[in-house]
């Protein structure tokens, strides 16, 4: 849970020049240190407006008339609390805004596994998929000739990655840059259905999320979500071989095939 120090109220508190209601009327700005110091205002104005924001969409309620009257008080160093005493209601604040936190989450993730768990019920259905004991839902697309990659190996894969609803998260052929990895580090839906493929291959795989990654938020990728995969796998190697300059960076979203610890 994220606490408030006494460090992080300094920041406003120590600005202690002294500030009239008249000090708010519009000025003209011509030089260069007006204009930076507005750009201070400005920021600090976006900041904390940025935070009343988050905080309604929570559902918390937030009397943005105090909220400027407590900054006013802070840039003259005369607050109306003690620095302990704004410590105090800050956490009280950030432990109902953690609780609403989680339980939309919560909402969120519920109504993704209904989703997604739908989905997979239909798709199972349908012609030339495979289910593996897991819950991995396969098809194949292509067949190649190729090698098999061992759970050791490191693949060049490419890929494009979309929810149930269809929205497209990733898309390496847009990039037209495939990706290289070794398939241990990547999720569990991957870590079984890669080594199912022969090099040459591409295969669609629908992924529940405990396959995926769970209840976490990854990117555009919300939690509890149902991933669904077109896989090409371009190429397979043995540990080391060839191994300079493999990596992840490549990847769309910073790497978001990595696996969740």
């Amino acid at each position: 849970m994220k606490k408030f120090t006494k460090t992080s109220i300094a920041v406003v508190t120590g600005l202690s020049f002294f500030l009239s209601a008249s000090s708010m009327a519009k000025t003209e700005m011509t030089t260069d240190v007006q204009k930076e110091s507005y750009s201070i205002g400005a920021s600090l104005g976006k900041y904390v407006s940025s935070q009343i924001y988050s905080q309604t969409q929570l559902g918390a309620e937030v009397d943005v008339a105090l909220v400027v009257e407590g900054v006013m008080d802070a840039l003259k160093n005369t607050p109306q609390f003690s620095d302990d005493e704004i410590l105090t209601y800050l956490n009280q604040r950030a432990e109902v805004l953690n609780a609403a936190k989680a339980a939309a989450i919560e909402k969120i993730a519920l109504k993704n596994m209904t989703a997604g768990s739908n989905f997979l019920t239909n798709n199972k259905k349908l012609p030339g998929v495979k289910v593996t004991e897991s819950g991995l839902q396969y098809e194949v697309i292509k067949n190649g000739e190729g090698r098999k990659p061992l759970a050791e190996d490191v693949v060049t894969v490419h890929y494009k990655g979309y929810l149930v609803d269809g929205t497209e998260f990733d898309n390496s052929y847009e990039r037209n840059e495939p990706n290289r990895f070794a398939l241990m580090s990547v999720i569990p839906g991957w870590q079984e259905g890669i080594p199912l493929m022969n090099e040459g291959s591409t295969y669609k795989f629908s992924i529940p999320s405990e396959l995926a990654y769970g209840k976490e938020q990854v990117g555009m990728i919300p939690p509890s979500s149902t991933l669904i995969f077109e896989v090409e796998l371009v190429k397979v190697e043995a540990p080391g071989e060839n191994s300079k300059g493999m990596g992840l960076s490549g990847m769309g979203m910073g790497g978001m095939m990595g696996k969740v610890h």
